[in-house]
Order: structure tokens, then C-alpha cells, then sequence
């Protein structure tokens, strides 16, 4: 089981706000807000529009940058991460089964995501946090793994990027790799006795 950000999907705000307002507006926007709590609130299943009224009420002079990150959010998609979404194809040549579990705003997944990476296309169930209302690492987001697949979370392997989220993961039973790099992942799976090379 796969998170997105930071595995699969290099994702970086500052080039969707940088688009909209220019780089030392952005710089400015990231330095004075706390967008990181701001965006989770999305994630976890807040609509944009109620996000940017929130942010009209509590800093109206930003309401500019965040707009901007909305609007401009395809900028925001980097790329994919070098070499893990290889590891994918490789484990769903071998019939091993592939979820996804990403914290991602309903709106901007379903708008951008699956038509810009078509690896995610081998993942299934993608549970997206913001369709869910559930955000990692609630453990209840995990626990919908298992509704939706039928196979307990002791089966799963779930690689993310963020310590907080694999050690939810752990202690819910599964094994948890933070995910640093390609290359370590691909060792770690190997280690665990799945087929990449």
C-alpha cells in the first residue's frame, strides 16, 4: 500500500503559488502562514471554498496566494518520484495486490492526479483522505484498507514518506517502511520476500 506525496508524486506548493503571484509573494505566503495545517484541513475533507473563506476571515491580505495555489495546482505536481512508480509495475506484473492511501483533497485529486500519473491506474482501492473525510494518521483511514479490500492490515505493507503515518500503520499491525529513497524501498520489499528485482 502506497502514499502519494513524497513517494510516488513529487509534490512541492511553492511552484503553484509562485505561478499565481510571483516568487517573493510566495516566499512571503509560506514564511507568514502555517499552510501546512492550512492544507490538511482540505485533505481531510474541507472544501476549497470553505478553506479560502477561512482564510479571507483570518488573513485576508493572503487570500491572493491561496487562490493562487488552487488555481495553479497542476504546477504543483512536480513529476514522479525517480524509480518507485518502476517498483509498482514490477509488483503488479507479479499479481501482488497494490493499494493506495493518500492524504489529498478530494477536489484536487480527482481533477488532477489520476490523468497526470497513469501508475495510479494499478492501485485499487485508492482511498483518497479528502473523498473520506479521514486523514492520516486517523487510524480509522487505515482501517477503511481493510473494509475495502477484505484483507486484514496485518497483510499490508504500507510505504509512506512521513514517520507519523508508518507508525500508525505499525501499530495498527502492519509493516510500516518510511520511505526515503527508490533504491532503499526496493531493498526493503526484497527483504520482506517480494518480487523486485
Amino acid at each position: 500500500m502506497f502514499d502519494f506525496g513524497g513517494v510516488l508524486v513529487d509534490w512541492d506548493p511553492y511552484p503553484a503559488v509562485a505561478h499565481g503571484v510571483g516568487k517573493a509573494e510566495a516566499e512571503r505566503f509560506f514564511a507568514e502562514y502555517d499552510f501546512g495545517s492550512w492544507n490538511y484541513a482540505q485533505d481531510a475533507g474541507r472544501s476549497w471554498d470553505d478553506a479560502l473563506a477561512e482564510l479571507a476571515r483570518t488573513h485576508p491580505h493572503l487570500v491572493e496566494h491561496g487562490t493562487a495555489y488552487r488555481t495553479h495546482f497542476a504546477h504543483s505536481l512536480v513529476g514522479e518520484i525517480p524509480g518507485t512508480a518502476d517498483i509498482l509495475r514490477e509488483l503488479h506484473a507479479a499479481g501482488v495486490p497494490l493499494a493506495g492511501l493518500t492524504n489529498w483533497s478530494d477536489e484536487l485529486y480527482h481533477a488532477h492526479a489520476p490523468q497526470r500519473f497513469d501508475v495510479l491506474a494499478l492501485l485499487d482501492p485508492v482511498i483518497v483522505s479528502g473523498t473520506e473525510g479521514l486523514a492520516k494518521p486517523d487510524p480509522a483511514i487505515y482501517r477503511l484498507v481493510a473494509e475495502r479490500t477484505g484483507r486484514p492490515l496485518s497483510a499490508w505493507v504500507f510505504v509512506d514518506d512521513r514517520e507519523e503515518n508508518v507508525e500508525t500503520a505499525r501499530t495498527l499491525g502492519m509493516h510500516g517502511i518510511v520511505f526515503t529513497t527508490a533504491a532503499a524501498l526496493r531493498t526493503e520489499l526484497a527483504a520482506l520476500g517480494l518480487p523486485v528485482g
